[in-house]
């Protein structure tokens, strides 16, 4: 498919700025909070903190910008890309970094909803399959930065590398400048707030959006549930891999995912969002029960290419479904109240997974995990027959 340039530009900011945020989180951050005398229980809360953010802001960034444009949030969160690793030079104690998470999360928290909006918005042809690629250039910055930043710490000191992060995500303002707004919502004097009520409403009534972010925060729980436990299962007596193998499977999950996202969004284009979503849910249940029961790394390999195809279907899909149902004027809303529920999900993973795991052992609480999603899909799937539009 051809691109237009708007949608080459935002791609591209969204990838500078997202690398650059990556470089910040993984490694350097646990180390730099480690160096700062954090415990591992404070480590944990600073490390997942921005999440928290865009649990609160998503939704209100949207609806405002639903009614503002989308422009100036962008280059509002940009902003706050560029100047908070400036900051970070100032740093002294943990309580202090806690702080400054939790302001650089206004970043990630803007970016989330607003460039979604803008791009899903642009035109109703080929929706996922431009969600796709823009999901991609986004899924980049994941590989991309932790290897940049992994690499900077072995010659630099992690206060050097946040000045160097800041000065990177000034490039991003270079894209933005050929960035048009869309058309603004023409709103009558004295009627702001009662338009931002009604923008809630609207996003929240709406049976899409609820199902599609409950269904997507469920997938987040299990990746990330995965992400916190995988390692310490395949580590284990029982499989024994070392960390290299393990490090691995998510290296080729996450590029699997990179280069299929773009066919998964042209599936679902033309096979319809629904099916696509169902079938790669379906296909990331069997990826769970298969992990139980691998003993050799070639099997394990296969995992998680299956698990990063799973996403490259589900992902696209479900935002492209999100966006075909709703207003144009209340998209972003949408989309900031979808972004929460995910980043619930990213939360509540390692935690829920945890509380298995004491329970049980690690396989049959990747096991419960895949007959949760089953059970998932039969509900979802219930749903979708009962809500008719398309």
């Amino acid at each position: 498919m051809r691109f237009s340039r708007q949608f080459a530009n935002v791609t591209i900011a969204d990838f500078i700025v997202r690398s650059a945020y990556q470089m910040g989180k993984t490694p350097l951050l646990p180390v730099f909070a480690q160096t700062l005398g954090a415990g591992e229980v404070f480590l944990g809360l600073i490390v997942s903190v921005s999440t928290l953010t865009g649990i609160i802001l998503k939704p209100i960034v949207g609806a405002l910008s639903d009614i503002w444009g989308r422009r100036s949030w962008l280059i509002l969160g940009t902003i706050f890309f560029t100047v908070m690793p400036f900051v970070y030079r100032w740093i002294s104690t943990p309580e202090e970094l806690f702080t400054v998470r939790i302001i650089h999360g206004i970043a990630t928290a803007i970016y989330g909803p607003v460039t979604l909006a803008f791009v899903a918005e642009m035109s109703s042809n080929s929706r996922a399959e431009r969600l796709a690629w823009f999901g991609s250039a986004r899924n980049g910055g994941y590989i991309v930065g932790p290897a940049v930043g992994g690499w900077l710490l072995l010659i630099l000191d992690p206060v050097s590398v946040f000045t160097i992060i800041g000065f990177l995500s000034i490039l991003a303002f270079i894209p933005l400048i050929g960035i048009s707004d869309s058309k603004k919502i023409e709103i009558k004097k004295g009627t702001f707030f009662s338009h931002l009520f009604s923008s809630f409403v609207i996003g929240s009534r709406n049976i899409s959006v609820w199902v599609a972010g409950l269904f997507e925060s469920f997938i987040y729980m299990i990746l990330y549930a995965i992400k916190a436990f995988l390692p310490l299962y395949a580590s284990s007596t029982s499989v024994g891999f070392n960390i290299a193998v393990i490090g691995m499977f998510f290296s080729i999950q996450e590029t699997i995912r990179l280069i299929f996202n773009p066919l998964g969004g042209k599936i679902a284009d033309k096979a319809g969002y629904k099916i696509i979503i169902l079938s790669g849910a379906l296909i990331l249940a069997i990826s769970l029960f298969y992990l139980t029961m691998i003993d050799k790394i070639i099997f394990f390999i296969i995992a998680a290419i299956f698990m990063g195809i799973a996403q490259a279907l589900i992902f696209p899909a479900i935002i492209a479904q999100i966006s075909s149902q709703i207003d144009k004027d209340n998209l972003a809303t949408s989309m900031g109240l979808v972004g929460s529920l995910k980043n619930l999900g990213k939360v509540l993973g390692p935690t829920l997974i945890g509380v298995l795991i004491y329970f049980f052992d690690f396989v049959i609480s990747f096991r419960i995990l895949g007959v949760f999603l089953i059970l998932g899909l039969f509900i979802i799937f219930l749903v979708m027959k009962m809500y008719k539009k398309d």
